[in-house]
């Protein structure tokens, strides 16, 4: 056999610590759903989680009030995060509405609502957070949606923000290569309270199967922990029995 390059050994054992070693992870949504889920596991791992929200997060997580809709406050939020844990490692971008109904009958301000939090808050806070995740080499997980790969009436605004992201994370992708890692994630139906509130036509179904946010906060966290150098550029997590995917 040939013999062992100590040197190149103990590098790659570093990069692997390097790469479970979560610390500061600014999480978008944080206050419930997927969001929440993330920043339990992020915390659960050893990392410290930072949320973004309308409203605070249970228990005893660092946080920042914010509508992500205003895109000057959302960089402020994040500007203050960065100077409080003097940087952020990574970016998960959870947060996102909905406007359910036919084009012609949404009302505008909700119509633009759903573009304003899913695609420009998700951009804003990317953005601010950019300085910090370069110097640190860090990763961003942004969340689109099956429905940023197949539209379907009375979702336009839905699937005109979540195709904007999936648009958004590949150029990102593309421009921080070799400096930022990115992914995008392309999740189907959850067990949130994102369903909440809708009409009851656009509610999923009493036989409809929908994934517990925890397990796909696992497929984030892998995300998040893999190696300097090595990237998970989109992943699709989904109930096997998902209709909106493929």
């Amino acid at each position: 056999m040939p013999p062992v390059d100590s040197a190149r050994s103990e590098t790659l054992h570093r990069r692997r610590d390097d790469a479970q070693a979560l610390g500061s992870v600014l999480v978008t949504g944080a206050a419930s759903g997927l969001g929440a889920a993330v920043a339990d596991a992020v915390a659960r791992a050893g990392g410290t989680p930072v949320a973004l929200d309308l409203d605070a997060p249970s228990g005893d997580v660092d946080h920042e009030l914010v509508d992500l809709s205003d895109r000057a406050a959302a960089t402020a939020a994040v500007e203050r995060v960065v100077e409080r844990h003097g940087g952020v490692d990574a970016v998960v971008t959870a947060a996102g509405t909905d406007a359910c109904g036919r084009l012609d009958e949404v009302g505008w301000e909700a119509w633009e609502r759903v573009i304003a939090v899913n695609l420009l808050g998700t951009a804003a806070v990317v953005r601010a957070a950019l300085p910090s995740l370069r110097e640190r080499r860090g990763r961003v997980v942004t969340v689109a949606s099956t429905l940023g790969v197949r539209a379907l009436s009375d979702a336009t605004a839905y699937c005109a923000s979540k195709f904007a992201v999936v648009g958004f994370t590949r150029a990102l992708a593309a421009e921080t290569a070799g400096e930022v890692g990115v992914t995008l994630l392309v999740p189907g139906g959850m067990q949130t309270r994102f369903f909440d509130g809708r009409p009851e036509q656009y509610k999923p179904g009493p036989d409809a199967r929908l994934s517990p946010p925890e397990d796909v906060a696992q497929a984030v966290l892998h995300a998040l922990r893999m190696p300097p150098g090595v990237e998970l550029r989109e992943m699709v997590v989904c109930p096997s029995t998902e209709t909106s995917w493929p």
